[in-house]
């Protein structure tokens, strides 16, 4: 488990006091700030940098001011949950992706357990819900990032919708997260991969979007959006500095494994 040095920390990165009580209201302003600050991404995939999902990756979130992948983000804020003392349970699940879903392991979330009420937390889909949906809420939950909704599908599973578009399945089963890394090990070495398919950067902010997919910037500020092509080195570094407070020595090149007619919007932007 975290401890409190780190916890602090983190709870500095994405701005948020630690919170006086473990309720909803204190489990929403959590949820919303690590969807605003901490950006769905892969570079490290591109970088060839070892992918962590188990505890490590919290420090790489805090310390190095980045995100990461659904197996990075939504572990790392579980581990910030379970810290803070929620009753948290961590699950896998299949994104449908196209017409079908991934095989299993290919997504993980986190539920909370409050009082009589159970809430589903994902902040590392890249379209997620701001806040957490409630869990067996017969009514579409209304977002700043669009209308939610959760269909109980068999004993086990849960479909989760945004607007009328099945975004992923989840079970109730609970997992660590070394379960994943079979799947992780995939998601790092396969031309197929789609988080080597796709070198991205998104975060929302409060009216919009910032998408950096390779040397394409896309604002998104309430109706408007502004395209940008980013035709050299420093221009790039310092977009992902300026929309992402992500430094680097030298900006992520492409996969030379990706295959160029497979690439596909993961993030679906």
């Amino acid at each position: 488990m975290l401890d409190d040095t780190l916890v602090d920390a983190y709870l500095n990165r994405i701005g948020v006091a630690r919170p006086e009580r473990l309720d909803a209201e204190s489990l929403r302003l959590l949820h919303a700030q690590h969807e605003l600050t901490v950006p769905f991404e892969t570079i490290d995939y591109h970088l060839g940098k070892e992918i962590f999902i188990d505890e490590r990756v919290v420090e790489k979130i805090v310390y190095q001011n980045r995100g990461g992948g659904c197996g990075e983000i939504n572990n790392a804020f579980h581990y910030l949950l379970e810290a803070l003392g929620f009753d948290v349970t961590l699950h896998q699940g299949r994104v449908w992706l196209g017409h079908e879903f991934t095989p299993p392991y290919n997504h993980s979330v986190t539920t909370v357990r409050i009082g009589e009420q159970r809430w589903l937390s994902d902040v590392g889909l890249g379209r997620s819900s701001r806040y957490p949906l409630l869990l067996e809420s017969p009514q579409p939950q209304e977002d700043p990032h669009g209308t939610f909704s959760t269909k109980r599908v068999a004993d086990n599973a849960t479909d989760v919708f945004r607007a009328d578009a099945l975004q992923y399945r989840f079970y109730d089963e609970p997992v660590v997260a070394a379960d994943g890394m079979q799947v992780l090990w995939w998601y790092r070495t396969s031309p197929d991969s789609p988080f080597l398919q796709n070198l991205s950067c998104t975060l929302p902010t409060e009216n919009g979007r910032i998408i950096l997919r390779e040397n394409k910037l896309v604002v998104i500020d309430g109706d408007e959006r502004r395209i940008e092509r980013l035709t050299n080195d420093d221009d790039l570094l310092a977009a992902y500095d300026k929309y992402f407070g992500i430094k680097l020595d030298a900006p992520p090149k492409p996969s030379p494994h990706v295959k160029k007619s497979m690439r596909m919007s993961y993030e679906r932007d």
